[in-house]
């Protein structure tokens, strides 16, 4: 019903910037929130940054000043601008999505991962 692809990862040296994006598709009404996770190993998966349907967002403090969260809804697509990475920022990052496929039923979908590395 939702498929999500990331892509844009890669590997950066420190200060250096990325940009990743989300496409969505599949069959829904509306895309609701969208949200950019990031799993380093052994670590758990955790929130990078949301936003809305009406683009309000939210970022979790490491990133907050750095990274920058956006969506184009006529491309179903979400980014995420990464600018001044540091080692810590390396990690898998997942894009989600919630949608509504019918009145008052919504799913959520993950994508696959794309992979970022921050050299020093």
């Amino acid at each position: 019903q939702v498929q999500l692809v990331e892509s844009g990862g890669g590997l950066v040296q420190a200060g250096g910037s990325l940009r990743l994006s989300c496409a969505v598709s599949g069959s829904f009404f509306v895309i609701n929130d969208m949200g950019w996770y990031r799993q380093a190993p052994g670590k758990q998966r955790e929130l990078v940054a949301v936003i809305t349907n009406s683009r309000t967002t939210n970022y979790a403090d490491s990133v907050k000043g750095r990274f920058t969260i956006s969506r184009d809804n006529s491309k179903n697509t979400a980014y995420l601008q990464m600018n001044s990475l540091k080692p810590e920022d390396a990690a898998v990052y997942y894009c989600n999505a919630e949608v509504t496929i019918r009145p008052n039923v919504v799913v959520k979908g993950w994508g696959q991962g794309t992979q970022v590395t921050v050299s020093p």
